[in-house]
């Protein structure tokens, strides 16, 4: 008998679902459900199947499984109707959310006749049953521990509702957590204990815990886990010690070898065991590589294996793979921690509620995205030392919170963040923007951020924006060479080629301007040159790349960077908060003093400074060939003939419209380079004076400025 599965969630897993029914003779997917109505329609179609209103349409139209793919505290919940309305059950992992609601499920199953089947997929991973197999046939002896590290990375987010990682602080270890609990318990026995600690590193700014350690005392001995959004490359690894050996089993190579304990000096059993791991690994590894590109080793291999096996299990009437009461202690272990964590978060987010007092915020209180940044933290730093209220939003809770000085925590790309910021403020200060990644995520800080700033500024009528673009929005490759670049300069016609964040803040520099025509939001758009200071150092990419003792440059070393030090960018924005322009005005903000590569080189590195240089002929042909390689993977290239043309141009720089500020430099480049000079010998101890004089580079520099 064939059956009729259906889907509750569209889901990332639903199309790993889809995969494995799509294997199985006996079974067809005759619907799914999802409270997003739109995202259910989209995916019924490319899945050629039917959209339903509910769950119990679904059942009405005859479906005998439904597959649970909805957010974990859902589950419980749509599992238990599922029973009730006579159908068998596969629930993604956690099974729930306590151990109330896995009894719950346990007892709707008894009172159905029905069956449910638990998520544990890499219980039925190849490789974990191979080492499970090994294990059991007691090759390492007795287990005493295993030890797994995981590192991931989850989807760029591109903006719009936030994706459930992002909601809640404790999905990473819900996500993740419950397969390594499970694995542990499949190879030392039940857990007695566990004792776990989480942290935010910044490998994902938008988890609120991005690093997670476990400590698990288990019946037969004990385990430990890693999960990480720092670490890089990606790992998934198993180690299982015993008595007689230790077994590595790592799940993305699709690899694993033994290291046993053998009848031999020390000295020869590690070369010994050294080999045979090798050996094993350079086996496996092209072995699977090759069944995964012949279909035979897939994708969530062993949720394929398990979706196989639980629809076996129903046409035999066979007890399901994983029952609800397997589940049950990894859901409250899972829980017990994921609630620590999630405590633990709200009492940060609780701390950063500082009130301001009624005579600062009288005087109006200014919103800085991007606070955590260089710019805006810097910005900040300076708006305090007047007394002025602040609110700043950023994407992960600062380590103290200064007086007068309120704290969003949100992303730029989550309208609703963006709007809980701007109310009750009166000036936008938009520093908020992506610096690298991804398209995405350069769509959503950048572009989407902005526009949701524009609408938080229509909503709740501010008084001014101060947007801080880029002149990497001009066109530089176009024009004669020493052209100038000023606020007249046409916008950069192919910003698609010129990289990802050219291509993002073009884009919201034309919103702004498009929302002042259309809205009258009351603005002005600054447009900084090279930023150096503080944490942006001035010796970077702009100037070359230091191999070993040598610094590469592309070209001659004769292209001019129009550096502006980090105080005198924020005094221009603290003037373009104060000045009449709102009428969308743009300014560029660049130094008089504009120093060329070899200069800032000899500067910061003394005159002796080795140095490589490519040439352009060289720099335009790899520029060439990276373009065709990079084409074949399907991705842009970061050095094409137009980017480098772009880099390589010898530009002049101006600022027209800087009166409108009353601004001008106040430290200058000079001064600014002597200074983070400065700050590097006092980190390093080294107290020696920069090894060539400063006013030989202004004099060397003076011909640029004509």
């Amino acid at each position: 008998m064939k059956l009729r599965a259906a889907f509750v969630g569209t889901g990332h897993i639903s199309e790993y679902h889809l995969a494995a029914l799509r294997r199985l003779k006996n079974v067809e997917l005759m619907g799914v459900y999802d409270v997003d109505e739109e995202r259910c329609r989209r995916w019924a179609a490319s899945a050629k199947t039917r959209a339903y209103p509910s769950l119990s349409s679904l059942r009405e139209a005859g479906a005998d499984v439904v597959h649970v793919l909805t957010p974990p505290h859902t589950h419980a919940s749509i599992a238990i109707e599922a029973l009730r309305l006579g159908c068998h059950v596969f629930v993604e992992k956690p099974l729930a959310l306590d151990t109330g609601e896995c009894d719950a499920i346990v007892e709707a199953a008894k009172q159905s006749g029905n069956k449910v089947c638990v998520g544990h997929s890499l219980l039925f991973d190849p490789q974990v049953h191979r080492a499970l197999e090994t294990v059991r046939g007691g090759k390492i002896g007795r287990v005493v521990a295993v030890d797994i590290l995981r590192s991931s990375a989850y989807p760029p987010y591109a903006g719009g509702p936030l994706p459930p990682q992002y909601r809640n602080a404790s999905y990473p270890f819900r996500d993740l957590g419950v397969h390594a609990l499970y694995l542990i318990e499949a190879f030392l026995g039940p857990i007695e204990d566990i004792t776990a600690n989480w942290a935010s590193l910044g490998g994902d700014p938008n988890l609120a815990f991005d690093e997670w350690r476990a400590l698990v005392r288990c019946r037969e001995g004990l385990g430990q886990f890693q999960l990480s959004w720092n670490v890089r490359p990606l790992q998934n690894q198993i180690i299982i010690q015993g008595t007689k050996g230790v077994l590595r089993v790592d799940l993305f190579l699709m690899s694993q070898g033994v290291r046993s304990s053998l009848p031999l000096p020390k000295s020869i059993e590690r070369v010994a065991n050294a080999l045979s791991d090798s050996a094993s690994m350079l086996f496996d590894v092209p072995k699977n590589a090759l069944r995964f590109l012949t279909g035979r080793a897939l994708p969530y291999h062993g949720l394929q294996n398990l979706i196989r096996v639980f629809y076996e299990s129903l046409a035999c009437s066979n007890s399901t793979p994983v029952l609800p009461e397997d589940a049950r202690s990894t859901v409250y272990w899972t829980e017990k921690i994921s609630r620590s964590a999630e405590s633990e978060h709200k009492d940060r987010l609780r701390s950063l509620n500082v009130s301001i007092p009624t005579e600062v915020k009288k005087h109006g209180l200014i919103l800085i995205t991007g606070g955590g940044g260089n710019l805006g933290g810097a910005v900040a730093r300076a708006l305090q030392d007047t007394g002025q209220g602040i609110r700043l939003l950023v994407r992960r809770p600062p380590a103290q919170v200064p007086p007068n000085v309120e704290v969003i925590v949100g992303n730029l790309g989550d309208p609703d963040a963006v709007d809980r910021a701007i109310c009750g403020t009166t000036t936008v200060i938009h520093a908020g923007a992506a610096m690298s990644g991804p398209w995405p995520e350069h769509q959503c800080a950048t572009i989407t951020g902005t526009k949701n700033v524009l609408e938080g500024c229509r909503k709740f009528g501010i008084q001014k924006l101060v947007y801080l673009s880029s002149m990497s929005v001009l066109d530089w490759a176009g024009g004669p060479p020493d052209a100038v670049l000023d606020e007249t300069r046409p916008l950069e016609p192919r910003a698609e080629e010129r990289g990802y964040y050219t291509q993002a803040k073009l884009a919201a520099e034309r919103l702004v301007s498009a929302y002042v025509v259309k809205y009258r939001i009351p603005a002005v758009i600054l447009r900084p040159g090279k930023i150096f200071g503080d944490r942006q150092p001035v010796l970077s990419a702009a100037i070359g790349w230091k191999v070993k003792k040598r610094w590469v440059l592309l070209g001659d070393g004769g292209v001019r960077i129009p550096f502006i030090y980090l105080d005198d960018v924020v005094d221009a924005v603290l003037a373009a908060v104060r000045c009449e322009a709102r009428d969308g005005q743009i300014i560029q903000i660049t130094d008089p003093m504009q120093l060329s590569q070899d200069e800032v080189l000899h500067l910061c590195e003394g005159e002796r400074v080795r140095t490589l240089r490519i040439p352009r002929w060289l720099v335009f042909a790899l520029g060439a060939f990276s373009q065709i390689f990079f084409r074949l993977l399907k991705r842009q290239s970061p050095m094409s003939i137009y980017r480098m043309k772009s880099a390589l141009a010898k530009r002049r720089f101006q600022n027209v419209h800087a009166g409108l500020l009353g601004w001008q430099p106040r430290v200058g480049v000079l001064e600014g380079i002597r200074r983070e000079l400065k700050g590097a010998q006092r980190q390093s101890g080294n107290q020696t004076t920069p090894p060539r004089p400063v006013a030989d580079s202004e004099n060397a520099a003076q011909p640029a400025l004509k």
